[in-house]
């Protein structure tokens, strides 16, 4: 089994950075590699996400998702449904002094060819997955750029 695990911790309450992460519609502020992104259906577990990836010479790749866990301030996890590797991720989310602690972690479990065939390809795409994070964390720490907001202030 593949995996990748990263944390940060970011200046703002757990319940903004939790709201913003759940909020898949957001994931291209923050994660460069979403070329387009649509809740198809449902709403926290259960919810549907169609979901466009940049891959090879920039080709999209499907990574559509499903939301299986939603512990409000706790855990969010998803299972990608659509694609070549389909994931699953957990985000954990824990209140510290001076914000929100963020891990981010990623397993597979490839099977067949694409095991032969694209292992180090998609351990390297889950490991620069989860660094995510460090975008995310400028991102809520500046929200709204050049100014106080809803997100700082809970």
């Amino acid at each position: 089994m593949l995996q990748a695990k990263y944390a940060v911790t970011i200046s703002c309450p757990v319940d903004a950075v939790f709201a913003f992460v759940a909020d898949g519609e957001k994931g291209p502020q923050w994660h460069p590699g979403i070329t387009d992104i649509t809740r198809v259906s449902g709403d926290a577990v259960g919810a549907r996400y169609a979901q466009g990836v940049s891959g090879p010479l920039g080709r999209r790749i499907a990574a559509d998702y499903e939301i299986t866990v939603f512990l409000p301030n706790q855990r969010l996890e998803f299972q990608t449904i659509a694609g070549p590797a389909r994931p699953h991720g957990r985000y954990d989310f824990e209140a510290v002094a001076g914000g929100t602690r963020l891990t981010f972690s990623l397993d597979v479990q490839l099977r067949g060819v694409r095991k032969l065939l694209i292992t180090s390809a998609v351990q390297k795409t889950m490991d620069a997955e989860v660094r995510t994070l460090d975008l995310l964390k400028r991102v809520l720490e500046i929200w709204p750029p050049g100014g106080s907001s809803s997100i700082r202030s809970g």
